[in-house]
């Protein structure tokens, strides 16, 4: 039997488990969650035909990537868009549409070849964006696993993100209505900083935006006295 390890920290990806179990009902499937159990020596003894990561804030150990087959899936048409926080950096940057790049995972971040790209969507919030690229990473699993592709190096000049911190959240300063619009969605998702204004007293989040016009947004708030 097979074993096969889902790596991620994401609620959302929960489902990705059981969709496999399904689907190759003759191999064990493991979902890691935590740095905690994503050990060497945890794998050393499950010995993994493949590891694959949907989503991971985390540096992937050389140990690690060096003696497993570690299988990324990164939210970008690679080489665009190597580094952090892609959903937000191709939201800001005015994308409607991406690619998700499945990547071996080497020394450089993003830098692995390529097994295989499929179309993402990016209407809707950051958590419905989630689920719809959660759906399409299982199918690209499945592909994996019965096409068995050779990954090919990528092509083209490579264009770099930054990883966006929290305070980038701020809409304080922004005046285009679709612009405040795009921030408020793009960080709409369990376990995200909510775009947000500050007084001297309050802080107010927002989640849950709308466009009612060019120049009204219609979103919920969450008030904060500091």
């Amino acid at each position: 039997m097979n074993n096969f390890v889902i790596l991620s920290e994401k609620k959302w990806n929960k489902t990705l488990k059981e969709y496999c179990e399904n689907i190759f009902p003759d191999s064990n499937w493991i979902l890691i969650k935590t740095r905690g159990e994503f050990t060497y020596e945890f794998l050393k003894k499950v010995e993994p035909k493949k590891i694959f990561i949907p989503h991971w804030s985390y540096i992937i150990p050389e140990k690690i990537f060096s003696n497993f087959e570690c299988i990324v899936f990164h939210m970008t048409d690679l080489p665009y868009g190597r580094g952090g926080s892609p959903l937000q950096n191709l939201i800001i940057r005015g994308h409607k549409e991406t690619k998700i790049s499945a990547l071996r995972v080497t020394k450089g971040i993003d830098e692995g070849p390529i097994y295989l790209k499929k179309e993402l969507n990016l209407l809707g919030t950051a958590e419905e964006i989630f689920l719809r690229a959660n759906d399409v990473i299982a199918e690209m699993i499945k592909e994996i696993i019965i096409e068995n592709p050779e990954p090919k190096n990528q092509e083209g000049i490579p264009t770099f993100f930054k990883r966006r911190k929290p305070e980038q959240g701020d809409i304080g300063n922004l005046d285009q209505p679709e612009v405040i619009y795009n921030y408020i969605r793009m960080l709409d998702a369990k376990g995200y900083p909510k775009a947000f204004l500050e007084t001297e007293y309050l802080k107010l989040e927002f989640s849950g935006a709308s466009i009612e016009s060019d120049k009204i947004i219609l979103a919920d708030v969450r008030i904060i006295k500091k």
